[in-house]
């Protein structure tokens, strides 16, 4: 499937398990999403995504968001949004 990238992680937090995300793109809470990095590569579907402790239906480029992931992420890893 093409995949069009929509970001990149700043930042990870263990508890709860977050990845900080800068946008570059939108992306909306039901998107499918991948994140891709050295050694990471997960496919999820965004179920909320919070910007400032304040959840959000979308985010826009520019947004720093806080998005659940089912592992762990690393700073720098590539967000990617897939596009049927």
């Amino acid at each position: 499937m093409p995949e069009i990238m929509v970001g990149s992680v700043s930042d990870f937090f263990p508890r709860p398990v977050v990845a900080g995300i800068e946008m570059t793109e939108t992306i909306k809470v039901g998107d499918k999403i991948h994140i891709k990095g050295h050694t990471t590569d997960i496919e999820m579907t965004i179920e909320s995504m919070q910007i400032n402790n304040a959840f959000v239906p979308e985010a826009k480029a520019g947004d720093s968001v806080g998005i659940k992931v089912p592992d762990r992420v690393r700073r720098g890893d590539h967000v990617y949004r897939v596009t049927d």
